[in-house]
């Protein structure tokens, strides 16, 4: 049984290595991308995410979900990725990651309520601190699936946590962001997202 457990990992791991993206051929591949997502993933549009530096395995997931449609659907999205192969997919995702993101700016106004949900919560109503996810600098956990944050666009970010709220995005493992965000206020989803965007 020992003996097998250690195949299973070995091919486990040689498997990942066999299919690791390339950065160097993914940068050609993501030209096109540059349109919305900014040169080197950096967009400039506070209404596109920033791709720089997201871990590659959660940027391949959202693509492979844009293509299926059913869990994360946006018709800007679903042209541009129609023709991408499994290997484009896995080559630009690597690009990104290899990238440096340009960082953000958090709102001084909202800057206490929104540090207070993302490393609190509100334990009142069942909302859990964004930090037992995504860490205390908004770097995110590659293993699990659970994506970098910092610096991401506020805009962008409320926008994601009202798809999750309403049900329009639906691509969280278990649910988990949807029932996360659930007991958000509109004031509230503001000040985090702009708490998030000001983490380096």
């Amino acid at each position: 049984m020992k003996q097998r457990l250690t195949m299973v990992l070995l091919c486990s791991v040689v498997s990942f290595n066999i299919f690791a993206g390339d950065p160097a051929a993914g940068e050609a591949k993501a030209v096109v991308c540059a349109s919305c997502h900014g040169p080197a993933g950096n967009s400039v549009n506070p209404e596109w995410p920033k791709l720089a530096g997201q871990h590659a395995g959660y940027t391949a997931k959202q693509i492979h979900d844009f293509k299926a449609g059913a869990t994360r659907s946006n018709a800007l999205m679903a042209p541009m990725i129609a023709g991408l192969s499994d290997r484009d997919i896995e080559d630009i995702s690597a690009y990104y990651a290899a990238q440096s993101s340009t960082g953000g700016f958090a709102s001084e106004e909202l800057h206490a309520l929104g540090e207070r949900i993302y490393r609190g919560g509100k334990m009142e109503s069942g909302v859990p601190a964004c930090i037992a996810c995504h860490g205390p600098r908004g770097a995110g956990n590659d293993p699990a699936g659970f994506p970098r944050l910092a610096g991401q666009h506020a805009t962008y970010t409320a926008k994601q946590l009202e798809d999750w709220r309403t049900g329009n995005r639906g691509n969280d493992p278990n649910g988990m962001m949807a029932d996360a965000v659930r007991y958000l206020t509109p004031r509230e989803t503001k000040a985090v997202s702009e708490y998030i965007a000001g983490l380096h």
